[in-house]
């Protein structure tokens, strides 16, 4: 880690009562720096908070907005809650990989995109629905799912 990211860690500790509670904002710097938070990084932010590296790996590995290995320069996801589910998207999901080459939780091998599932988008009403670098795409069918990521430079 760099140590200007260091730094700007470091100087989160005063903004909460436990140092602890840093972790997510520190984690989410460290991701910035290169896209994702690997074992090495995640030893380097257990060290500042004074934590074990498997306590950061925790948390890593629980919250979906970070990613532990690399990931493609656009990010695809497929709400698969109920709502979404029973209009389709697990199909849409499942379809959509093979269009890409890739499953759940997997990156294409050109780096272009990351694939994964979601379990709640919060849009029931327009399902489904994919996040696609933070922009919501409502009442998809796989051809219009396509054509969405077909686009993606």
């Amino acid at each position: 880690m760099r140590a200007e990211t260091r730094e700007r860690i470091e100087k989160l500790f005063d903004r909460y009562p436990e140092k602890r509670g840093a972790l997510l904002p520190a984690l989410y710097l460290a991701q910035a720096e290169r896209g994702f938070v690997d074992r090495e990084a995640a030893r380097e932010v257990a060290e500042l908070f004074d934590l074990a590296p498997v306590e950061v790996m925790e948390v890593l590995t629980f919250y979906n907005m970070f990613h532990t290995e690399p990931q493609g320069r656009h990010h695809v996801y497929v709400c698969t809650s109920l709502p979404c589910s029973l209009r389709g998207s697990r199909t849409l999901l499942r379809e959509l990989g093979e269009h890409l080459g890739v499953g759940p939780g997997e990156t294409t091998a050109d780096g272009r995109i990351s694939l994964d599932r979601e379990e709640c988008l919060g849009s029931c009403g327009t399902a489904p629905v994919l996040r696609v670098d933070g922009r919501y795409c409502e009442n998809l069918d796989l051809d219009s799912a396509r054509r969405i990521v077909d686009e993606l430079e």
